[in-house]
């Protein structure tokens, strides 16, 4: 129970600690709940979304959405796409790429890549019928982070503990314990509009393998920045994939 408080405590800005006080050590085992907390974060988006699209034009409601998101997680994950962009992007070598990253100050690739993903993320939202957009959400949030956290479990962390940002490593996971995680985190699924709405995860799940090795073709592992990234990149991933549904769908029926 101490570990999930954690995981909420590090992966959103609701002050727990306030009602709460939770050891160091427990936020070295957040990960294997870190799925479980996308059904606060998607929850979040997908009912901001909904009621918002009850008064208000499609469009604005998918902005407010974004934001309620943006408000709750305080960016987390936005920050380590920047650094993720300006690092594999500008960097040529290890130890270049960790040195941009470690750096606070946006750069160029940084900042083209947060607009594209924001531009694409209000594409994806705004494409669905806000009637099933709920469950949408949910699903996307809590598999991305499910795929993120078996992949970085993987993984070695390259950094030392006291550069991390969260000044945290995180525990290594039986594979037990993903199962059953995962299991709850197909929940949402139940929920979609059709059930070939799930063949979306296939996608999803090869980006977080590409990701995978692609970070450790190049770094040799994994850092907070790479985990970051990786939510947002198969989260949307994700939505393309139950997109591409939806439109053969409609062209179909």
């Amino acid at each position: 129970m101490r570990s999930l408080l954690a995981a909420v405590m590090m992966f959103t800005r609701l002050p727990l600690w306030r009602l709460v006080n939770v050891d160091k050590r427990y936020f070295a085992d957040v990960i294997k709940f870190w799925p479980l907390v996308g059904f606060l974060t998607g929850a979040t988006t997908g009912g901001v979304l909904w009621l918002a699209a009850q008064v208000l034009p499609l469009g604005v409601a998918c902005v407010l959405a974004i934001i309620a998101r943006i408000l709750l997680t305080g960016a987390l994950h936005e920050d380590g796409l920047a650094d993720f962009f300006d690092g594999f992007g500008g960097g040529t070598s290890k130890e270049k790429i960790l040195a941009i990253m470690k750096d606070s100050h946006i750069g160029c690739y940084g900042t083209i890549g947060l607009v594209l993903y924001f531009m694409l993320y209000y594409a994806l939202l705004s494409s669905f019928d806000p009637a099933m957009i709920f469950p949408i959400v949910i699903a996307a949030d809590c598999f991305s982070k499910l795929c993120t956290a078996v992949m970085i479990n993987t993984l070695s962390y390259v950094r030392k503990e006291e550069e991390s940002k969260t000044k945290v490593i995180y525990s290594k996971v039986r594979i037990l314990i993903f199962v059953l995680v995962g299991a709850i985190t197909m929940i949402p699924f139940f929920f979609l509009k059709d059930a070939s709405f799930c063949w979306a995860v296939v996608p999803a799940i090869l980006a977080a393998v590409a990701l995978r090795f692609f970070f450790k073709a190049k770094i040799g592992g994994y850092t907070g920045d790479c985990c970051g990234a990786s939510v947002l990149i198969i989260e949307q991933v994700f939505y393309l994939g139950v997109l591409v549904i939806w439109c053969r769908y409609q062209f179909l029926f």
